[in-house]
């Protein structure tokens, strides 16, 4: 396995590097002290696993490099590691397209259980969103449109078979699709309803009667 870190203090990376390392024997951990460093290895490393991004750092920061990896590299997932445990930073992040988010204050443990679900195809989502403050806003009111109406044929299918408590991989056999294209399909449906976990997708989806 192979996986970046980009984070601006060496430390702090350095520490990161030998957590990683724990998840097995030929780990190899690359390191870039900004985003643009980090974007360069991404596009250079093409055989990369995963990217742990650091959301603080000085320049454009981690915010903004989120969807540039997106778009130079799709196939490589990005999982951050943030100071911020406000919900709405998680949103965000997700929303632009990162596939986990860690909180520094979590122990050594939940970064490589993080990492393992982020390979798998499922998004990482810290425990403090499960939190009443962290509910999400209701997607269906008086005059509302229905959020239904932003998704596709395709992405209501998927939604229907995620409210069921189906699996990536049990999606993906019930429709004929790849694991990685039934993950792709349920970032897109977070987005839309935005939403940060499967619970709460199925929990809008039928609070706005899509499914």
């Amino acid at each position: 396995m192979k996986l970046l870190i980009v984070d601006d203090h060496a430390i702090l990376r350095e520490g990161l590097a030998a957590m990683l390392r724990q998840a097995g024997p030929d780990t190899e951990v690359v390191q870039a002290g900004n985003g643009a460093e980090g974007l360069r290895i991404a596009e250079t490393r093409l055989d990369l696993d995963a990217v742990f991004l650091d959301l603080e750092m000085p320049g454009s920061g981690g915010m903004s490099a989120i969807p540039e990896f997106g778009k130079r590299r799709p196939d490589l997932p990005v999982i951050v590691l943030s100071s911020s445990e406000d919900p709405r930073d998680v949103r965000r992040a997700l929303a632009l397209g990162a596939l986990g988010y860690i909180p520094k204050s979590s122990p050594p443990r939940v970064l490589l259980s993080a990492l393992q679900l982020v390979l798998s195809g499922t998004i990482y989502v810290p425990p403090l969103m499960l939190g009443p403050a962290a509910a999400a806003p209701r997607l269906a009111g008086a005059g509302a449109a229905s959020p239904g109406a932003s998704l596709t044929e395709r992405q209501l299918e998927v939604l229907r078979l995620l409210g069921k408590g189906l699996s990536n991989k049990e999606i993906g056999r019930e429709l004929a699709l790849s694991e990685k294209t039934v993950k792709a399909h349920v970032t897109a449906i977070f987005k839309t309803l935005n939403v940060v976990n499967r619970t709460q997708a199925a929990s809008a989806a039928r609070e706005a009667d899509i499914a």
